[in-house]
C-alpha cells in the first residue's frame, strides 16, 4: 500500500484546498443531478412527443410504433438488467428508481441508421412511465447485433 501525504504549513492554504476540492465535488453532483432531472423530465406520453423526441436524438422512424408493449420493471435485477441499466445510466435514467412499476416499450423502425439504410433491422425502443420517458435504446435485431443509447 502507497500513502501520500500533504503537509501544508498555513492554515490559508489547508482552508483554500479544502475549498477547491468542496467546490469540484458540488459541481460534480448539481452536473449529475441536472443531467437525470433532465432525462427524467422528457415527456413522451403522445405519439408526436415520442416522435419529436426521437427527431431530436437524430434518429428518422416509422410514422407509428412497430410494437407497444407492457412491462413491469423487475424488483430484482438479473445479470442482463444491470447490464441493461448501465446503458441507461450513462444516458441520464436510472431503471432502479422504478423497480416493480409499470411501463410501457414503443418500439419504431429506425431508418436513417449509418450503412443500415432501407434495411427494417434497426430499432429504436423507449421506455414510457406515466408519460415519461425513463430509457431506451437504439439497436440492430439481426444475429450479432448491437445496442447503443438513444443520441445519435
Amino acid at each position: 500500500m502507497y500513502i501520500k501525504t500533504i503537509k501544508l504549513r498555513n492554515v490559508k492554504q489547508t482552508a483554500l484546498l479544502l475549498a477547491v476540492i468542496a467546490l469540484a465535488v458540488t459541481a460534480l453532483v448539481l452536473v449529475i443531478g441536472a443531467v437525470r432531472a433532465k432525462a427524467s423530465q422528457t415527456k413522451v406520453g403522445s405519439e408526436k412527443e415520442r416522435q419529436a423526441f426521437l427527431s431530436e436524438m437524430g434518429w428518422k422512424v416509422s410514422q407509428k410504433p412497430e410494437s407497444t408493449r407492457e412491462i413491469t420493471i423487475p424488483e430484482k435485477f438479473n445479470k442482463v438488467y444491470k447490464s441493461y441499466n448501465e446503458l441507461q445510466k450513462e444516458q441520464g435514467f436510472d431503471l432502479s428508481d422504478y423497480k416493480g412499476k409499470k411501463a410501457t416499450v414503443y418500439t419504431y423502425t429506425v431508418t436513417n441508421y449509418k450503412g443500415y439504410s432501407g434495411k427494417d433491422c434497426i430499432k429504436a425502443n423507449l421506455i414510457v412511465c406515466d408519460g415519461k420517458l425513463i430509457g431506451g435504446d437504439v439497436c440492430s435485431v439481426e444475429l450479432g447485433g448491437f445496442m447503443q443509447g438513444l443520441r445519435r
